[in-house]
């Protein structure tokens, strides 16, 4: 279905099609597929899935994949999965990671997307919910990483702060969230800016304990290491013995997946 716009751009030089990221974000059925599912999870009363969550795991999946060497149509594999790997949530948020991949294999089947290509965005779908997820290849990791660290105020749908359950509480709370990569390229660091007014330091672990433990296995595989630690702080701790135990750390270990957390 793809020769409608046939572009020798879009082929490598062996032959095969390359879909472009702009082809998945311009389809019409998968942007009704990404608002109706979201739509479901409103009715569920679960935060935000929409355009502004997935928007936000393929910029960040691409910006982890490109800031540590990869090459483009990786980069551009792992922005489409990040964009379609939230579907399956149409069909029930139960096993969605698992729905959403068999959805996605049959669309982009039907837009000419070649096998080998179709296959790794599919296991990264599949494999991106804490529940059943493994980071079995370079793009699954990179997308693991990029939806965890999705947390924010703004994903909280519900405007009646009295009646929020866990998840809205911990999202509320979020005042600010960033992940970024050291220059040597040894660390990911997800930094959060916790607003305690809304949620506890209890609630968080809760809602996120499993899900740091699969962003660490993410890290481990794009780092290839088994060395993988993570703390949580708060700025009870002395500055200056915190700058000096983070320090001696990293002199010690190879130290890749940092979270702070910053409780206010």
């Amino acid at each position: 279905c793809f020769l409608y716009e046939f572009n020798l751009e879009y082929f490598s030089q062996g032959g095969i099609f390359m879909l472009p990221y702009n082809k998945i974000t311009k389809n019409e059925a998968i942007k009704t597929y990404i608002i109706r599912a979201d739509e479901s999870l409103g009715a569920l009363g679960f935060t935000e899935h929409s355009f502004a969550h997935v928007t936000h795991v393929t910029e960040t999946a691409g910006y982890i994949l490109k800031t540590l060497g990869h090459d483009d149509r990786t980069i551009e594999l792992a922005k489409i999965a990040g964009y379609l790997h939230d579907i399956g949530n149409l069909v029930n948020r139960k096993d969605h990671a698992q729905s959403g991949a068999v959805m996605a294999w049959s669309i982009l089947n039907d837009m000419g997307c070649d096998a080998a290509e179709v296959a790794t965005i599919v296991t990264a779908i599949g494999n991106h919910d804490e529940g059943t997820g493994v980071p079995v290849n370079t793009v699954a990791a990179a997308m693991i990483l990029a939806d965890k660290a999705d947390a924010r105020r703004s994903r909280v749908r519900n405007t009646d702060i009295s009646k929020f359950d866990i998840h809205d509480r911990v999202n509320y709370s979020v005042k600010k969230s960033t992940l970024k990569i050291n220059e040597e390229k040894t660390i990911v660091k997800l930094k959060l800016t916790v607003d305690t007014k809304f949620g506890s330091v209890m609630d968080y672990f809760e809602i996120f304990m499993t899900r740091m433990v699969l962003c660490r296995k993410a890290a481990e595989k794009l780092f290839q290491t088994s060395k993988i630690y993570y703390f949580f702080l708060s700025p009870t701790i002395i500055s200056f013995l915190f700058r000096y135990f983070l320090l001696l750390l990293r002199s010690l270990y190879s130290l890749h997946f940092l979270t702070i957390l910053i409780f206010l």
